[in-house]
């Protein structure tokens, strides 16, 4: 039941895409050359939820994790904020912000999450990554279309 309580947080996180699509405005956005193919988007954040609701899931059975998890909760907060702030509002530079803040977070997610269970560390890892690479887009893009 556990699980499902985390993919839901995921499912809630992940609708913001379907509401704020990226559109025409983010086509006419000038975009660096290492900008993932439109199709990339969904594979990458879909196998990202699942991962983390396996992760929260796997989190919530740890003694001691607590921090971990409020840690969590508040990406997962970050994650839903970004959308509607980039792609609905169009406002680059506070996307830029909240990136930052949710790298932060995850990062020291991934990092105490390691230290209370390695599996559970490794399977954050990937969004680390993923989200390293949309900051760089981001970033990017606040560069380049002022």
């Amino acid at each position: 039941m556990t699980f499902y309580i985390f993919l839901i947080a995921c499912c809630a996180a992940a609708s913001t895409g379907v509401i704020f699509k990226p559109g025409s405005w983010y086509d006419a956005l000038k975009k660096p050359g290492f900008t993932p193919p439109n199709w990339v988007f969904p594979v990458a954040w879909t196998t990202i939820y699942l991962l983390l609701a396996w992760a929260g899931y796997r989190l919530s059975l740890l003694p001691g994790s607590q921090t971990v998890l409020a840690l969590w909760a508040a990406q997962i907060a970050l994650n839903t904020l970004w959308t509607p702030v980039f792609f609905g509002a169009h406002q680059v530079i506070t996307g830029m912000v909240i990136l930052t803040l949710l790298w932060l977070v995850v990062a020291t997610m991934v990092v105490m999450a390691l230290q209370l269970d390695l599996v559970t560390g490794l399977i954050l890892f990937p969004y680390l990554i993923w989200l390293s690479i949309a900051a760089a887009l981001n970033f990017s893009i606040m560069l380049h279309n002022r």
